[in-house]
């Protein structure tokens, strides 16, 4: 991998990752750029205790423009877009239009490849290590900013998520909190080191659910199944066999088995409501230690916590989508129409030959 950083007209650092040692990337961006201007600021919940971002900047981004606009793809002749060269491997950005920005932490896209008519699974296994590799370096740039405790790499994709751009991209947030999704899982962790006299939760999970009948798929150092207590209508969870907190820790053999696991399982989401069916809308978002704050979860370190990802649709069933309703959305208690059994055997079925 080749990495090259440089800036785009606005002042935003833009890199290419790169599979050829002896790529260069010289282009300049010409569009005429102000300086960026956001308004981003955090704002906590006294009685949630969680904290909101409030970025108004954010109402004018682009919205669902036409392919040939999309700001994604190369820049080709006079129609300049967000990456200045005619062409890329990978590449990561600022985003023009952050949720969070300068001491309320960063937010970057990340573009999977130039073919704007593709997706994540039909990436080829070498450019999807690729991915991989250039979300492992930005967890490790950006862990060092001192306004960020927690780096988030995750794709939207699909219209019903919300997504407002086609082209095959994924985004980081780099908080300047621990995400409460997070410190809920570091409070059950330190509860059960201390019940347990410090097993860690994490592996007694995983250990749970190995040979089990909610298991997707296995190989020699990942594990993908659908948990015990699945929120969604299709959710999986891909763990590494061996605990590390964050992609940074993953051995060489398990990042050079990730592409073939995770593409698998990307496959297999497409097909799981039949032939004809749209594409499988889906988030698929990467859980790592936070950097830093831990101090508030008695006996927890960054050790004790498990990278994995959660892979999960909101489509329910051919042609119907799981709404986040009065329950789900007024006391944050999700009913499932879909039992993990069944959604486990349904994935296991649609196995690619």
């Amino acid at each position: 991998m080749k990495k090259t950083s440089t800036r785009l007209a606005d002042g935003r650092e833009l890199i290419y990752y790169d599979l050829g040692d002896d790529t260069v990337r010289d282009a300049v961006d010409r569009r005429p750029l102000d300086a960026t201007v956001t308004t981003s600021e955090i704002r906590r919940d006294p009685l949630l205790g969680d904290s909101v971002a409030v970025a108004s900047h954010r109402q004018g981004r682009t919205y669902h423009p036409p392919a040939d606009e999309c700001p994604l793809c190369p820049s080709a002749g006079e129609r300049l877009s967000e990456i200045p060269d005619s062409s890329y491997d990978v590449v990561v950005f600022e985003n023009r239009f952050p949720s969070l920005a300068g001491d309320s932490g960063r937010c970057e896209v990340v573009c999977f490849t130039s073919d704007h008519h593709t997706s994540f699974a039909r990436l080829d296994e070498r450019q999807a290590r690729l991915v991989l590799d250039a979300w492992t370096d930005r967890t490790a740039e950006l862990s060092h900013l001192p306004s960020v405790e927690q780096v988030f790499c995750f794709e939207n994709r699909g219209a019903e998520i919300g997504v407002t751009l086609q082209h095959p991209h994924g985004q980081i947030y780099a908080y300047p909190f621990t995400t409460p999704r997070t410190s809920l899982m570091l409070r059950q962790v330190a509860a059960h080191k201390e019940a347990t006299g410090g097993e860690n939760l994490f592996d007694a999970v995983l250990e749970r659910e190995l040979d089990g009948e909610r298991i997707v798929l296995t190989s020699e150092h990942w594990v993908a199944f659908v948990p015990y207590a699945a929120h969604w209508p299709y959710e999986v969870h891909l763990y590494p066999r061996r605990r590390v907190p964050d992609l940074l820790g993953l051995e060489e053999a398990g990042r050079a088995e990730f592409p073939r696991v995770y593409l698998e399982l990307l496959r297999r989401f497409d097909r799981i409501f039949g032939e004809g069916e749209p594409p499988t809308p889906y988030i698929a978002a990467w859980h790592q230690a936070p950097f830093g704050g831990l101090e508030e979860f008695d006996g927890v370190t960054r050790d004790d916590f498990a990278l994995h990802l959660e892979l999960f649709t909101i489509r329910r069933t051919s042609g119907k989508l799981k709404f986040l309703a009065g329950s789900e959305s007024g006391m944050n208690v999700f009913i499932n129409d879909v039992p993990p059994e069944r959604a486990a055997e349904r994935l296991r079925e649609v196995a690619s030959s």
